[in-house]
Order: C-alpha cells, then sequence, then structure tokens
C-alpha cells in the first residue's frame, strides 16, 4: 500500500470516525475463520458495521479529530477492529457479550475501548455497565412514562373515588349544618 493510499484510508476512516457517535475498538484476533464470519454477520444484523484496520491508521485517524483519544494509545495493540453503531451506543457492547455467550470457552472479541458521544471507556471492566446503557429513544421513553404517571394517577383517583369525594362533601356539609 503506497503513502497516498494509506493517506486516503486513514481519511476516510477519520471522516467515519467523526461521523459516527458510538464506535467500539475489539480484539478478534485467535478467532477462527468462521467465528469471524458469525461475528461480522451478527454485528450486520444488528446495525453495526465491524472493519479490522491497522492499529497505527486508526491512532492516525484519531489523531485527526477534535477529540484527545491519548487514552486509546495503550489499548492500539494487537489484533483491532472497529464496531461502528450509529445509532445504538450499547449495541456493540451487547453483540460481544451475546457472541462470547454462545461459546463459553471464547475469549475473544476482548472488548478493549469504546467512545460514546465523545465519552470514552477503556478496559474490558467497562463491557458490562456500557452493555447496560439505555438508548436515547429508550431513555426519552422512559422520561414521558415518568411525566404521564402523576397525571394518570390524579385522574384515576378522581374517576374511582368520585361517588366517595361526593360522599365526603356531603357529610362535611351537613357537619357544618
Amino acid at each position: 500500500m503506497t503513502r497516498e493510499e494509506k493517506g486516503v484510508l486513514i481519511d476516510e476512516l477519520a471522516e467515519k470516525l467523526k461521523n459516527t457517535t458510538y464506535f467500539y475498538i475489539a480484539d478478534t484476533a485467535g478467532l477462527s475463520v468462521s467465528e469471524v464470519n458469525s461475528f461480522r454477520e451478527l454485528c450486520f444484523k444488528r446495525g453495526v458495521e465491524y472493519k479490522v484496520v491497522k492499529n497505527t491508521l486508526i491512532r492516525k485517524a484519531l489523531e485527526k479529530l477534535d477529540t484527545d483519544y491519548a487514552p486509546f494509545d495503550e489499548i492500539l495493540k494487537g489484533s483491532s477492529g472497529i464496531m461502528f453503531s450509529p445509532e445504538v451506543g450499547n449495541a456493540p457492547a451487547k453483540i460481544i457479550k451475546e457472541f462470547k455467550k454462545k461459546d463459553k470457552e471464547l475469549t475473544k472479541p476482548a472488548f478493549k475501548a469504546a467512545s460514546i458521544d465523545t465519552d470514552l471507556f477503556v478496559g474490558a471492566e467497562n463491557l458490562e455497565m456500557l452493555s447496560s446503557l439505555k438508548s436515547k429513544d429508550e431513555l426519552i421513553g422512559e422520561i414521558i412514562g415518568l411525566l404521564q404517571s402523576p397525571a394518570t394517577n390524579v385522574i384515576s383517583a378522581l374517576q374511582s373515588g368520585k361517588h366517595k369525594l361526593a360522599g365526603i362533601v356531603k357529610t362535611l356539609s351537613e357537619r357544618e349544618g
């Protein structure tokens, strides 16, 4: 690969990283060809793109972005692949966990790091937390549910107690007299 080709590849990767809100870096070294293909297929089914890229190219692409990705320097060793998730921040983490769950002896793909809305998470200890993150749509749904809940409770209390309320008002008016 010529220097110009590498430059084009770095620019394309930097643009993709810049335009993708959520991306993960994982290690699939040691997986058989069929296991890697199964992993790619699972990613595709969930709307996540998986691409194996050389660490030096990833590093140079990250250097072109506004965010400081220096914490990623320690994990850009060995084999690395990038998982691009355009809409759901926890999808790559769930895919990694699900794939490893199929075969308990698999230690790969190994989570290395993630960028979620430019927040950086480095190290395998973050995988569980990232997989339990709620998506934007899930959070909006919960907020709407919480906002509707008090109004629903008041309305149902008023409807169920309309006869009680009338009785209480009548009793109170009779006491005053």
